[in-house]
């Protein structure tokens, strides 16, 4: 009975000296990278955006009328981009490029005060 306490107390004992004795390594790390990185990222931030960005479509009809509302929706948004797409037979202005359909909802909601028939597409494009 005493030696499978003593045994025991043994391996207790040698365990808890075994765990004190290891430590872990220590040291400083240091990264040397590329300045350029940095830019890549941001540049890469971007083009995702934009890849499934929404728009918001003001208006679809002749080229025109097109040229026209193009110039009226520069000056009334210009914090926001705006492009002349064709789709045959028409041609449409598209504004913004916005992440989330949340962000185009609550554009859109500025935008109808001016254009009322103006609505919120998700472009096809080409990837």
């Amino acid at each position: 009975m005493i030696k499978p306490i003593l045994r025991l107390s043994f391996f207790t004992l040698a365990f808890f000296t075994i765990t004190l004795a290891v430590h872990a390594q220590e040291g400083i790390v240091t990264i040397d990278q590329n300045k350029n990185i940095d830019k890549l990222l941001e540049f890469k931030k971007d083009s995702r955006s934009t890849v499934d960005a929404f728009v918001i479509q003001v208006y679809n009809g002749s080229r025109s009328g097109a040229q026209a509302a193009k110039g009226n929706i520069a000056s009334l948004f210009p914090d926001w981009s705006n492009s002349i797409e064709y789709e045959s037979p028409n041609y449409k202005i598209w504004l913004g490029n916005f992440r989330t359909r949340l962000e185009a909802d609550r554009a859109l909601m500025t935008v109808k005060k001016t254009y009322p028939d103006a609505l919120v597409l998700r472009p096809k494009k080409n990837r």
